[in-house]
């Protein structure tokens, strides 16, 4: 029982802040949805970094082309508990006085925000996130091509020459390794030792010793 019936009958404060965690929830979920479809966007043509379960394969307007279904229902559910919590948040500000008669619109759209998040976390995660597997010569091309490397770089032999290699190995065409040798900022040596791409992919990754 409410401590304070009074506030209890004028607001419905906590059934505003159910939904807005609800909401919360779809918000990290649409963002997780549209990460894996550009991901797995491709094959050819887009990021195509990860390959996803092809559930429904096949599209009405382009042969072969296989459709992130599950990442579209999940964003798709993610719409409709955003709207659902706006109409909770506006009958939550409804009411006059001592009554709030808007509950029931309250407890309808709070109970479909939890049934919709519930299915659909349990249809993404059986039916596409158990088999995403990783597409390793796709990352792999990313990876050797990426200028990013060269903030490896940045502690041996200073920003203004790290970027310098990185724009002429960009203007140029041609690798970061190349760069750096033709501008004569290191060895080959020096740049194998420094540009450890798997040195990056971690906390304290930027902390090596320099030779």
């Amino acid at each position: 029982s409410a401590p304070n019936k009074f506030a209890a009958l004028s607001a419905h404060d906590g059934m505003v802040t159910v939904s807005g965690a609800l909401r919360t929830l779809a918000g990290a979920l649409m963002k997780i949805g549209n990460d894996v479809r550009w991901y797995a966007c491709g094959p050819r043509a887009g990021i195509g970094e990860i390959r996803i379960p092809e559930n429904e394969p096949g599209s009405s307007i382009m042969p072969g082309k296989i459709n992130p279904t599950q990442c579209e229902a999940l964003t798709m559910v993610a719409v409709q508990v955003f709207g659902n919590d706006h109409a909770v948040a506006f009958a939550g500000s409804q009411g006059n006085f001592q009554l709030n008669v808007y509950k029931p619109v309250m407890l309808h759209n709070v109970l479909t925000s939890v049934e919709l998040l519930s299915d659909a976390c349990r249809s993404f995660c059986d039916r596409c996130a158990a088999g995403i597997e990783p597409n390793e010569k796709r990352i792999k091309e990313h990876l050797e091509n990426s200028l990013m490397l060269v903030t490896a770089l940045n502690p041996h032999i200073g920003y203004e020459k790290a970027a310098k290699i990185s724009l002429t190995a960009y203007h140029e065409d041609i690798t970061l390794r190349d760069a750096a040798l033709k501008l004569g900022f290191v060895t080959a040596e020096q740049f194998d030792a420094w540009v450890r791409p798997q040195e990056m992919t971690h906390p304290g990754a930027g902390e090596r010793t320099t030779v």
